[in-house]
């Protein structure tokens, strides 16, 4: 059990963070055991024959295979710095990763368990030049596994945040920390998460906390207390559609709006960017431009800015509308 003592002041500064590393990480998790993470079979069974070729997973897999054992081992912190916001940029988290002093990198190495591996053993004995290679491998894994797939896990990992945002208004602190999963739950003054083996200080006044939203942390939740800042990863809701295509439109509701509304209603099960929204659909950026706007004039759909995207949701007539047709 982790336990995790929240000051006043920290409960002020909790914030929420999108990550790059975060899910490079656990997502090579995932391919270590791809059982206990059925829900990312179809990622799996796609992006692992490229990843084997290019040697970054498997026996011949380099530093970031060897870094990354199966659950629950031990995850060495350094690999996953504090993010910095909702901006999520790979080249600053490994700018950031590559930074790590070398005492961390070899603290964080004498705990893994039994013996070294000869590319763990070569990272500890120069971590700089380590950290360059590991920096270049992870770039090589995001191109093969995640580059492709990002823009519809970005708006999932959005329309999370602005969820939680909109429950910690209605809720307060307590609300939020206590709805994020199963294994976390806020008691008096401490976060406590539910991990065998794992203690952690408790944050000091003014520290804060990181929640990094996930897809590929599903189905449990990883922390990390060392460092300045405390940071709890946990999975986002709306996992179960992500690699699923978009629900047809139902006929009837076609026949009313035209099917390239009615497509857009039926993909609209989150909150989505207009790029999501085309990807999904197959129309063209500007035919889902066009077509939210005449929902929103109808009274179908509204549009928020969430950082620097805008992510459209459909109203309560909306779904009325498709309940009532399907």
């Amino acid at each position: 059990m982790v336990a995790i003592g929240l000051s006043a002041g920290a409960v002020a500064r909790v914030r929420f963070a999108l990550s790059c590393l975060w899910e490079t990480v656990a997502s090579v998790r995932v391919l270590r055991d791809p059982g206990q993470h059925a829900i990312h079979l179809p990622w799996v069974n796609r992006v692992r024959p490229r990843l084997a070729e290019a040697n970054l997973i498997g026996p011949d897999g380099g530093l970031l295979w060897h870094l990354v054992p199966p659950a629950p081992g031990y995850l060495a912190d350094f690999l996953t710095p504090p993010p910095a916001g909702l901006a999520p940029d790979l080249g600053q988290e490994l700018a950031a990763l590559r930074a790590t002093p070398p005492g961390t990198v070899r603290a964080h190495l004498d705990l893994y368990p039994g013996h070294r591996p000869p590319a763990l053993a070569a990272l500890y004995a120069d971590p700089e030049d380590g950290l360059r290679r590991l920096a270049g491998e992870i770039g090589a894994y995001w191109r093969l596994a995640l580059a492709g797939d990002w823009p519809r896990i970005r708006a999932l990992l959005d329309a999370e945040v602005f969820r939680r945002a909109c429950r910690l208004a209605e809720d307060g602190a307590a609300g939020l920390l206590n709805d994020l999963h199963e294994r976390v739950r806020w008691e008096g003054d401490a976060l406590l998460i539910s991990q065998r083996h794992c203690t952690a200080p408790d944050v000091p006044d003014g520290s804060g906390l990181v929640l990094v939203p996930s897809i590929f942390v599903w189905p449990s939740v990883l922390s990390i207390a060392a460092g300045d800042v405390p940071q709890l990863a946990y999975p986002a809701r709306g996992l179960g559609a992500l690699w699923a295509c978009p629900p047809d439109a139902p006929d009837a509701l076609g026949a009313v709006l035209g099917r390239g509304r009615a497509r857009l209603l039926a993909a609209l099960d989150a909150p989505r960017s207009t790029t999501e929204l085309a990807r999904r659909t197959g129309l063209s950026p500007a035919g889902v431009s066009q077509h939210l706007t005449a929902l929103r004039a109808a009274g179908l759909v509204v549009t928020h800015r969430h950082g620097r995207s805008l992510l459209s949701s459909r109203t309560a007539v909306a779904e009325a509308l498709l309940s009532a047709s399907a």
